[in-house]
């Protein structure tokens, strides 16, 4: 079995059967092989689009992942996708327009398929309580991975070893991000700082009961091994992973509107590129290539930190989904040519 089968297999069913959906709702739709086409195009951009803005999502969730034991690897990829698919990239726009309009499932859902671009205003129109949310807690994922007194290997180091070293300073980093908030807050106008406020501690929230469900479950599993029994769980960095991967989405639902306001076109194309992020996870972890480049999972941190940035600063400004693509890939890449130059030197 080659590599792409074994690691991409289920992906590329998966692509196919989305591409064949998105082939019989164009011809529905349209009536001509033009628009069919163009509409699979659009898909094929999304789904590329998406893979490559979230490289730095499956080298983070490799992180997690590597701790828990193939079961619950298995589930990520499985059960965690109907989440990834179904919640975040058709439900969860869907839901923003349902609250937002004040509508019902199905009307909301008839909205979508009918006035495309009511839909599209309404979603939009959530940006800055996404920006607040989303932001908070990627910014608190990639602060909490430097502020550790315990980490020992550094990249930069001359910023790293003094962050691991403020680390002391109990929840320095939830001083820094609400700070943060509260500076951006003040560029935006009375109600919009209040929702993006709000939405941000949300986040901080979020990220803090996460982190505690984690360390509980954890706590259990340790007891029962004291006492002799075989513990093989991962249901906190399940929930960890999966709130991660949302956080992630938030920003792509949002820019996948600048290529179609067409929610079933929206949803085959991120799910296809979502699928694969997950793959792409799986095969980092049973390659051990985070063990083989010593520093590629603090090239990703920092890509999440300055997508968390990007995010809550696009608040007030708007920054194209290209540079904060550009950004994580050239923090990646740097560290991944730092890893391997370190390889060489070490052998």
């Amino acid at each position: 079995m080659t590599t792409i089968t074994r690691f991409y297999g289920f992906s590329i069913i998966f692509t196919v059967i989305c591409l064949a959906l998105g082939a019989w709702y164009g011809w529905e739709s349209t009536q001509t092989v033009g628009g069919t086409l163009a509409m699979l195009w659009i898909i094929v951009v999304l789904s590329v689009l998406e893979i490559s803005l979230s490289f730095d999502n499956a080298v983070v969730n490799a992180s997690v992942l590597k701790e828990m034991d193939e079961v619950w690897q298995r589930r990520f990829l499985t059960w965690g996708i109907a989440f990834a698919v179904f919640g975040m990239r058709i439900v969860f726009p869907l839901a923003i327009v349902a609250i937002a309009a004040g509508l019902g499932p199905i009307e909301t859902i008839n909205l979508s398929l009918n006035d495309p671009k009511e839909y599209e205003r309404i979603v939009s129109s959530a940006h800055v309580g996404i920006a607040g949310f989303g932001g908070a807690f990627l910014a608190m994922v990639g602060l909490k991975f430097f502020f550790d007194q315990e980490k020992d290997i550094h990249w930069i180091s001359v910023i790293e070893r003094y962050l691991a070293r403020f680390a002391a300073l109990p929840a320095a980093e939830i001083a820094i991000l609400l700070l943060i908030l509260w500076g951006v807050s003040s560029l935006l106008t009375p109600d919009e700082a209040l929702t993006f406020l709000v939405a941000g501690i949300l986040g901080l929230v979020t990220f803090i009961a996460v982190e505690g469900i984690s360390t509980i479950l954890e706590m259990r599993e340790e007891a029962a091994r004291l006492q002799g029994a075989v513990v093989r769980s991962g249901l906190g960095g399940f929930l960890y992973l999966n709130i991660l991967d949302a956080s992630f989405s938030f920003d792509g639902v949002i820019g996948a509107f600048a290529l179609s306001n067409n929610m079933v076109v929206i949803a085959l194309g991120l799910s296809i590129g979502a699928m694969f992020v997950r793959s792409m996870t799986i095969h980092l972890v049973r390659q051990g290539t985070l063990a083989q480049y010593r520093f590629l999972e603090h090239g990703a941190f920092w890509a999440i930190i300055a997508l968390g940035a990007i995010m809550l600063v696009s608040a007030k400004f708007h920054i194209p989904e290209t540079i904060t693509g550009l950004i994580g890939a050239v923090l990646i890449g740097f560290s991944l040519w730092w890893s391997v130059r370190y390889n060489r030197n070490a052998s």
